[in-house]
């Protein structure tokens, strides 16, 4: 039985299958068109649908979107109809702004009908160059299979069913489903019980995207620089975040309106210079987001029980939130889905339909690695390599080659084996570098034209990482998607001094010989020739870029960013 989710409502859409209970896929449709977050989320783009990551989800099960048996996408239009279009109608004027005088926004009944007729454009408007895979199915049939999902579910969906465990704690939190901005559950025998939503106005992702923009950031994209800014500033506004998001005393919170201006002065322009005022905005806004949620897990344990804590949605991809969690909460173990944003919903989506239609409903799938994207074998990158004219040489040992360059403080971009889903590059589509310099975050951070505050992140040896980072009384540190921050160990900080961000922290990411054979040996081979095992880990990409997906992306990256080395496959790039 084949399963197929669509993303495709606010923004980072995307497409996921999966064939009775295993994932054989995943991926991000800004990937394919190289439009960051694969649209901007405004009210009238909900027409535009994932059609490459269907298209890729459809090539690597092997099948046409006829021979797919479940078509989920993650949202329910129905939540909203009686909000929008109660007599089943919508009106939008010529000119919406400025002749409405309707209820809610002129583009919210645009935004219906699209989504509601999402079936139909998924067969009529796909791009001519992918209609192989598509023109064998028709409207009649696509119909039969369709199902929306609640939005909210789908991100719960996304964390319990692939997290490692049987029972769980379940917290989502994003900036707005259909109405819902929260939600808890639990996760046991096989079960998934609600526990409490809280919904629209209240919203900590829509809180978070406020300062973002009042900071000059782009909205719906930037939240994880205000979260970096954070660390440079003191909590100087602490009262005033308190009063604008209050605890209720029982699992929720209320979020009160602020006039930012007159709150906290003159809004930063984008392109200005940062102002230790903006520092401080950011750094008392974390404080309070941490303090509030560490209530909300403690509430959700004294109604669970339970050991284990699954997170998704956007803000669970807050690194320094989810260590707060860790280190102060009640939880003893947290797994956040690694593509905690919308991104993910596709992926909920096509867990939660296919363990519905299952009749044993089994767990047959934990999601161990984030490795669900493209790939392209050693033949297609040679003869694209051939075909464009590019001097490269093959290799006979890949990970030796690698570590001989990045012990010369040479900085490398790392094209090998299946892309990541989710925003992290977790060695897959990476730029890799020494740690051993402290100029190397700056010298990235120009590489990537990059604001000079945002920190970069090193990658370790799963087995070694104890020995560098502080695993808070535990034996290990299991960190496989860059989504918990640890203290640098003060013995080693002058040793990994560009992983080290200015509180002491770093945003690790383990790895091990079964997650990534190849960047495990990469690793090592570095630690031979350098006594360290750690590397920095930042994505292949320039700013505003999504990350590369193909040869051709990666090569394009390579030839207009001062990178030295392009290790593509078994091939080898540099630059004389």
């Amino acid at each position: 039985m084949l399963t197929l989710g669509i993303n495709a409502t606010f923004h980072d859409c995307s497409a996921s299958i999966v064939r009775d209970g295993v994932v054989l896929a995943a991926v991000e449709e800004e990937r394919y068109t190289r439009v960051k977050h694969g649209k901007r989320p405004v009210p009238f783009s909900t027409w535009q649908l994932p059609y490459y990551a269907v298209d890729y989800c459809l090539a690597e099960a092997g099948c046409d979107l006829a021979d797919v048996d479940h078509i989920v996408y993650a949202f329910d239009p129905a939540l909203l109809k009686d909000d929008i279009a109660p007599e089943g109608r919508i009106e939008l004027p010529l000119e919406p702004s400025a002749q409405w005088q309707g209820r809610g926004s002129p583009w919210d009944g645009l935004f219906l009908s699209s989504i509601v007729n999402a079936p139909r454009q998924l067969i009529d408007g796909v791009p001519l160059h992918l209609q192989k895979r598509f023109r064998s199915d028709t409207l009649a049939h696509v119909m039969e299979r369709w199902k929306f999902l609640e939005h909210h579910l789908c991100h719960e969906a996304s964390a319990f069913l692939a997290a490692p465990y049987k029972e769980s704690a379940v917290l989502t939190m994003d900036g707005r489903g259909e109405h819902t901005t929260t939600s808890y559950g639990h996760y046991a025998d096989g079960r998934y019980d609600r526990l409490r939503q809280v919904c629209l106005p209240h919203s900590l992702g829509l809180l978070y995207e406020d300062v973002t923009r009042y900071l000059g950031f782009l909205h719906s994209s930037d939240e994880y620089k205000v979260m970096a800014l954070a660390s440079y500033g003191k909590p100087a506004y602490l009262n005033e975040f308190r009063q604008i998001l209050q605890y209720d005393g029982d699992g929720g919170y209320t979020l009160h309106p602020c006039r930012w201006e007159e709150t906290f002065g003159p809004a930063r322009v984008r392109g200005t210079e940062f102002l230790p005022r903006h520092s401080d905005i950011a750094h008392s806004l974390q404080k309070v987001l941490e303090e509030t949620v560490l209530e909300m897990a403690n509430w959700l344990y004294r109604q669970t029980r339970s050991r284990n804590l699954c997170m998704a949605g956007g803000v669970a991809l807050n690194c320094v939130l989810n260590s707060h969690l860790a280190k102060h909460g009640p939880f003893e173990s947290i797994w956040v889905q690694p593509a905690a944003g919308d991104a993910g919903t596709s992926l909920g989506a096509a867990l939660w339909l296919d363990r519905l239609q299952r009749e044993d409903g089994s767990s047959r799938w934990a999601m161990d690695n984030a490795y669900l994207g493209p790939r392209y074998d050693d033949g297609e990158i040679g003869a694209f390599l051939a075909r464009s004219g590019v001097k490269h040489r093959k290799l006979t040992n890949v990970a030796e080659t690698a570590a001989e360059l990045l012990a010369e403080e040479k900085v490398i971009a790392w094209f090998q084996g299946r892309m990541e889903f989710g925003p992290r590059a977790l060695g897959a589509r990476s730029i890799l570098a020494s740690p051993r310099d402290s100029a190397m975050q700056a010298r990235l951070n120009e590489l990537k034209d990059r604001e000079d505050f945002r920190p970069v992140a090193p990658v370790v040896l799963e087995e070694r990482a104890h020995q560098w980072f502080d695993s808070r009384g535990k034996p290990r540190i299991d960190a496989p998607f860059m989504l918990f921050v640890f203290d640098v160990l003060p013995e080693k900080a002058d040793l990994i001094p560009a992983v080290r961000h200015t509180d002491g922290t770093a945003r690790v990411q383990t790895v091990n010989a079964q997650q990534n054979p190849l960047l495990h040996d990469l690793l090592t081979e570095f630690e031979a020739r350098t006594g360290v095992p750690v590397l920095v880990n930042t994505s292949f990409n320039t700013r505003g870029e999504p990350v590369v997906c193909s040869p051709r992306d990666a090569l394009e990256s390579f030839w207009t960013s001062p990178l030295d080395a392009l290790l593509i496959g078994s091939y080898l790039v540099e630059k004389t």
